[in-house]
């Protein structure tokens, strides 16, 4: 967790720092015209909200990668963070693979059901590495899972109140 965790902080950071020159951008041509610059703005607004919320949820998810709930809210936020960054940038989309290889714009393992293998997202910042991260993340915690359910760990994971962790979609 700890790689997808710092590959997460990196395009956190990215697109912060593509945030603040198109804010600058955005209000000088909003100065300057006057009216018809609120869609820009408001989706600039939005995308900053998403992902100071996103940075909120990763802090929280820190302690307990392993707590389905926790997950899915990582999951929720990282979603609507790349959705905001696609509605201003859908040219500049790129995904991977979780073997690194490109994907967009069609996935290359479309034929294949879905089992720890994910559907590749696109980041901000392209790079394979992410996917590659969260794929082995999702592996890991494909392999607990199936730990925690065979004997003798069933008896360790019902004294310590283990349970199911989630993969990261």
């Amino acid at each position: 967790y700890g790689a997808l965790d710092a590959l997460i902080v990196r395009q956190i950071d990215y697109v912060q720092t593509q945030l603040a020159p198109q804010r600058a951008q955005e209000g000088e041509d909003a100065a300057h015209e006057g009216t018809g610059r609120e869609a820009p703005l408001a989706d600039l607004a939005s995308l900053q909200a998403a992902n100071a919320q996103l940075q909120a949820v990763l802090d929280a998810t820190r302690p307990r990668p392993l707590e389905p709930t926790a997950m899915a809210a990582l999951s929720t936020a990282l979603h609507v963070m790349l959705g905001a960054w696609e509605r201003l940038h859908p040219e500049a989309v790129i995904a991977f693979a979780s073997d690194g290889t490109l994907s967009r714009p069609v996935p290359l393992h479309a034929g294949r059901p879905l089992g720890v293998e994910s559907v590749p997202l696109g980041w901000p910042e392209p790079t394979a590495l992410i996917e590659i991260a969260r794929d082995r993340f999702n592996q890991a915690v494909t392999h607990y899972n199936a730990s925690i359910s065979q004997f003798p760990a069933v008896l360790l994971a019902w004294v310590f109140r283990w349970r199911a962790a989630a993969l990261l979609r």
